[in-house]
């Protein structure tokens, strides 16, 4: 059992810039990949980023590639969303998620833990 805990939420002005921090309970976190996702309201939650257990492999989705930067710490149990040139679209809850077979995936059906989530607010 895997418990995440999203935090570094908060309201920024466009352009600016925020980390999240998905930290997790439990000794396999080095075992998992971990994925970011995003949510607002009337719509599907949709895909972000995905980082590899190892931290070997990620993949972005094209509309945050080149601005966000996914990481992991596997000694702290805890990954990272690094997001930069922030723009209002990019508003929603983020919720990270852990893929138990370690290679991550862009369907969210393939996460078997997910956090609680954290508001992102961009102001423009």
């Amino acid at each position: 059992q895997v418990q995440l805990v999203e935090s570094g939420g908060g309201l920024v002005q466009a352009g600016g810039s925020l980390r999240l921090s998905c930290e997790a309970s439990g000794r396999a976190f080095s075992n998992y990949a971990i994925g970011w996702f995003r949510q607002t309201p009337g719509k599907e939650r949709e895909f972000v980023v995905t980082i590899s257990w190892s931290g070997a492999n990620t993949y972005y989705a094209d509309s945050v590639k080149g601005r966000f930067t996914i990481s992991r710490d596997n000694a702290k149990k805890t990954a990272y969303l690094q997001m930069n040139s922030l723009k209002p679209e990019d508003t929603a809850i983020y919720y990270c998620a852990a893929d138990t077979t370690g290679w991550g995936n862009v369907d969210l059906a393939s996460f078997d833990y997910w956090g609680q989530g954290t508001q992102v607010t961009v102001s423009s």
